[in-house]
């Protein structure tokens, strides 16, 4: 089941209003009618070439035949009505072949792809991923040659960071990239981890290697990135002979399994070439705009499984009948609903507060980099980039962890069928629990934030997070419903502003390893924060427009209230606690010794 049409225009029009964009040059070609349009296409193509063979592509997942990756045939169809519909392209700029739609409606439309099937919405991910790195810092030639293809969808692209012995640990990677005399490089080295890197599904690959040029320094300082491609590509963009990358061998996971996900081998026989992409020992800076935009993906993918999970598991309650309320006393009274239930609607409101409010964070990221393209000025800018950058490790994690929970419980309100192949909801879990670690585990990005991204400028991105929260809870207090969740948040930006403080003061004086050591509790913290904040500018929208409400419209609202309520009364306390613990720089990590446990 897909994300409803109704919520994410709730989110897109109401809560982010889109609509406002197309005041604004850059979007002054579109209309709402041409939004609609596309999120139309988005739905039919997720319901006609996605959704149907999402079963199939996690049973029959990618193997090697004859020196190939066998990929079920509906493959190549659903990503070519992909492409032909431009979706590879949504937000890029016309000039460079793109559609130039705003940024949260392509995120919408992705959403809807990834609940449909997200290991086919892999492909084009990726593919959007790399077309942008390539844009950003390519040159001319570079633009042309591998851009435009990946733009079109004639192309496909993968990210080729991780090493057998190198996983986030990038500055140990030993791919070694030798400068030739006609200005490309001889690339040797293995990557492990690329997902999408060996298929039949394009007429070429696109892979983007870190790698080292000889005498580089140590360290991430030394790391440059490489435009390698599966098949050489002449001057005149005509698809050569064979490249030398090979493929070594697949990795066979729990989900995500349409993605065939590979280890490769670069110049086997010393003959890969790869292009030089931005400047030499920058590779790193510029990996992580794919990096980050990859996260910020891999957040709303955990989104639309862990909706799409919820909706499986609403359904079934509305059906299922089992037991009797606990005021009926006679036995022979039919079976009700199991959505009657207290501890199975306890269930759906946790997933629903989960999924929407999960969807609420991602969309908002998007319409910050709509934000972003339409800056006033510099400053503006600026300002817009910090908090990007901060709210990215959070939209990264905090889905994966909470909308995997909301998947848990899908399972649960099935019961035996749950766990069964019969209902999807064991492999939209499966499939879920990969984004927990890929694109940078949980503990990986709690140590970024704390560790990087709350000190950016002496703390600027996050006390302009604070700002905007602290604005919302201010303006909540103007409704008698809401003032009490406002006053909740209010209190919340500040504690978690006070500990901040502390962490760092700590890291400061020489007690790093104290001040980091709970860095995940803290990512859970502040993310928790954040989605009580966006619940709250949701329910606000929502008790606004409730007077003037449709019968249907109305149960739509008062069920974004009730989510909220939940929100605040079963999620937002868990924060006291772990700020509690943090603040109190606990050693029970830190002290206990190898031989204990």
């Amino acid at each position: 089941m897909l994300i409803p049409r109704r919520d994410l225009d709730f989110q897109v029009y109401e809560v982010l209003d889109c609509a406002g964009l197309l005041t604004l040059p850059r979007f002054a070609d579109h209309d709402r009618q041409v939004f609609d349009s596309v999120v139309d296409a988005a739905y039919r193509i997720a319901e006609e070439r996605f959704l149907p063979f999402a079963a199939k592509s996690d049973a029959e997942e990618p193997v090697v035949e004859d020196g190939l990756v066998r990929l079920p045939p509906e493959a190549r169809e659903a990503l070519d009505a992909l492409a032909g519909a431009g979706f590879f392209a949504a937000s890029l700029d016309a000039a460079d072949g793109g559609l130039q739609l705003p940024h949260t409606i392509s995120g919408a439309c992705s959403a809807v792809f990834a609940g449909a099937n997200v290991g086919f919405h892999g492909y084009a991910m990726l593919t959007r991923g790399a077309a942008n790195l390539v844009l950003a810092f390519g040159d001319e030639a570079q633009r042309r040659l591998f851009a435009r293809p990946l733009v079109e969808g004639r192309y496909f692209g993968t990210m080729c960071l991780s090493e057998t012995e190198a996983g986030s640990s990038l500055a140990d990677i030993r791919t070694r990239a030798v400068p030739q005399p006609d200005g490309t490089y001889l690339v040797s080295g293995s990557k492990m981890w690329i997902s999408a890197g060996e298929h039949e599904l394009a007429e070429n690959i696109v892979h983007l290697v870190l790698a080292r040029i000889p005498g580089s320094p140590p360290g991430v300082r030394g790391i440059s990135l490489f435009i390698v491609p599966r098949r050489l590509v002449g001057p005149d963009g005509t698809t050569g002979e064979a490249n030398d990358v090979r493929l070594a061998g697949l990795n066979h996971k729990m989900g995500w399994r349409g993605t065939v996900n590979t280890v490769l081998n670069f110049g086997e026989q010393g003959r890969c070439r790869g292009y030089l992409l931005g400047e030499a020992n920058r590779g790193l800076a510029c990996m992580f705009q794919m990096m980050n935009e990859a996260r910020i993906a891999v957040g709303l993918c955990s989104v639309a499984l862990g909706y799409a999970g919820y909706r499986y598991s609403l359904a079934y309650a509305q059906e299922r009948r089992q037991g009797r309320r606990l005021a009926d006393k006679d036995p022979t009274s039919p079976p009700v609903p199991i959505i009657a239930h207290a501890d199975v609607r306890r269930m759906l409101l946790a997933q629903k507060a989960w999924v929407e409010g999960g969807l609420a964070l991602v969309l908002y990221c998007a319409r910050l980099v709509d934000d972003i393209a339409t800056a006033g000025d510099a400053a503006e800018r600026e300002d817009l980039e910090s908090l990007l950058e901060l709210l990215t490790p959070i939209a990264k994690s905090w889905p994966a962890e909470y909308c995997l929970e909301a998947n848990k419980l899908a399972i649960q309100v099935l019961g035996g069928y749950g766990y069964t192949r019969d209902y999807p909801v064991e492999r939209l879990y499966r499939d879920n629990r990969l984004n927990h670690i890929h694109e940078g585990a949980y503990g990986i990005q709690g140590l970024d934030l704390l560790g990087r991204k709350v000190r950016m400028k002496d703390g600027a991105a996050l006390k302009l997070l604070a700002a905007r929260m602290l604005a919302s809870a201010e303006a909540a207090r103007c409704d008698a419903a809401l003032a009490a969740w406002g006053d909740a948040l209010a209190a919340t930006v500040a504690d978690v502003s006070a500990t901040t403080r502390q962490l760092l003061a700590a890291a400061a004086g020489g007690r790093i390893e104290l001040a980091m050591a709970n860095a995940t509790l803290y990512l859970d913290a502040i993310g928790q924060a954040t989605v009580a904040w966006r619940w709250l500018e949701q329910a606000r929208v929502a008790s606004r427009a409730l007077d003037t409400a449709s019968p249907a419209d109305h149960d739509f609202y008062r069920g974004k209230l009730a989510a909220c309520r939940y929100f605040y009364r079963y999620e937002l306390p868990r924060v006291g606690p772990l700020l509690e613990l943090l603040r109190s720089l606990d050693d029970t990590t830190v002290s206990i010794g190898p031989g204990e446990f």
